[in-house]
């Protein structure tokens, strides 16, 4: 079993920039490949990015691709999601999700999922 813990998000300005964390549970992190998602008020829950377990791959959707970067610390149990240049379109709940295999962009695909925390930017 895994259990994945996000930090706390935030309110920021546009064009501010703020780090997530998200630290699993377990001793298999390393194996697992781990993605960000969101979700906005009235809106499906969308892909962010993913990272693999071999390789450390990165994926990306197109509306973070340049402002956004994932990274993970196998020693720490953690994956990031770097976001600079926040807009405020990018308000949301953030989702850390895992899955084993390789990473993918379709949420059906993740079986372990944080608890999201909230990223508001204002205009």
């Amino acid at each position: 079993q895994v259990q994945l813990v996000e930090s706390a998000g935030g309110l920021v300005q546009a064009g501010d920039s703020l780090r997530l964390s998200c630290v699993a549970s377990g001793r298999s992190f390393s194996t697992l490949s781990m993605g960000w998602f969101r979700q906005a008020p009235g809106k499906e829950r969308e892909f962010i990015a993913a990272i693999s377990w071999v390789g450390a791959k990165t994926y990306y959707a197109d509306s973070v691709k340049g402002r956004f970067t994932i990274s993970r610390d196998n020693a720490k149990n953690a994956v990031y999601l770097q976001m600079n240049s926040l807009r405020p379109e990018d308000t949301a709940v953030y989702y850390c999700a895992a899955r084993r295999n390789g990473a993918t962009t379709d949420a059906l695909d993740y079986g372990y999922w944080g608890q999201g925390t909230q990223v508001t930017v204002s205009s």
